[in-house]
């Protein structure tokens, strides 16, 4: 996979790397083909805010043929993107590019009318201005990152990260998405109340009464798990509850749920060899119809299809395979 990422004089050295760094170390774990190209309005060189030069620089027509291409940050200023780089980024969304923008590089895409009516998030500092300028973009402030499949946003700085992550979570699988991780000695998914997607989300104050019964809840999803019964377990009534816990997580309890059962499957499909109906029961789907379903619904494939992918021992087969003998 070719992916080009945007640079320009004055961009910070940390939001330039953060893509370089993620999707560079796919390739050097031997994961997949993975390739990572700098480029800018002009090729040549650039000037990070640090001071240091970066030369080789490609221009406008690395995206031409990239598969993903990042704006890892924008101007502090904010402003308005250039005719070029608007149509570029056009060009490469209609051919079925992925087209990231993380943290200010929410602002180019957004000039490029990729997030027209869509949410988005971007660093907090920038919602005011962002808004402003683009008011059919919907801005939420309660995430992490946002990934609508061929666009996604990510909130500031060190978000980045974890929107990468997910890139290669969603590409490669939650094996893949791990062993990069810990290479790079960061956490696979950061907890906290997202509406996303997020693996094992839970709130960061362990102080919160609903901390305990997401805890529980885990423990428990091969068991019914209405509201009802979640509301008792908080010691709350219903409508308090529910209040609660769409503070804490974001979501609601049963969009809640349902993530972590897809999750618990997901690593059972990637590293158990149980039956569709095993896993199906024991992640509280209740039947192998309706898991399937789910994943249906959730990311347009099957179990069967899913495990085919990225089942992580067959991965981790190949790798050994694939390395030198002694």
């Amino acid at each position: 996979m070719r992916i080009a990422i945007h640079a320009f004089d004055d961009i910070t050295m940390f939001h330039l790397a953060v893509p370089q760094m993620v999707f560079d170390e796919v390739a050097r774990q031997g994961i997949a083909d993975w390739a990572t190209a700098v480029f800018a309005e002009r090729a040549g060189r650039v000037r990070t805010r640090e001071g240091l030069v970066i030369g080789g620089v490609r221009g406008l027509s690395a995206v031409d043929d990239a598969d993903v291409v990042v704006l890892p940050s924008w101007r502090d200023d904010g402003g308005p993107s250039s005719a070029p780089l608007r149509r570029a980024l056009v060009r490469a969304h209609e051919r079925g590019a992925l087209i990231v923008g993380l943290c200010l590089g929410a602002i180019p895409l957004a000039d490029a009318g990729l997030l027209a009516g869509r949410r988005a998030v971007t660093h907090w500092r920038a919602f005011d201005m962002l808004g402003g300028r683009h008011p059919d973009v919907e801005l939420d402030a309660t995430v992490l990152y946002i990934d609508h499949g061929d666009v996604l946003t990510s909130a500031g700085t060190a978000s980045g990260l974890d929107a990468c992550l997910h890139i290669v979570r969603a590409r490669l699988g939650a094996d893949a998405a791990n062993r990069v991780a810990r290479s790079l000695v960061i956490a696979p998914h950061r907890e906290g109340g997202q509406a996303q997607f997020i693996e094992r989300p839970l709130p960061a104050d362990s102080a919160d009464p609903i901390a305990p019964v997401l805890q529980w809840a885990l423990q428990h999803l091969d068991e019914p798990l209405p509201i009802d019964r979640l509301a008792r377990r908080a010691r709350q009534s219903r409508r308090t509850f529910v209040r609660a816990f769409g503070v804490a997580t974001g979501t609601t309890p049963a969009a809640w749920i349902r993530a972590q059962r897809l999750d618990a499957a997901r690593r059972m499909l990637e590293t158990t060899d149980g039956s569709i109906d095993e896993v199906a029961a024991r992640c509280g789907f209740g039947s192998a119809i309706t898991m399937r379903q789910a994943f249906a619904a959730a990311f347009g494939t099957t179990p069967s299809a899913y495990r085919r992918r990225f089942d992580a021992r067959t991965t981790e087969a190949v790798v050994a395979e694939d390395l030198p003998r002694r």
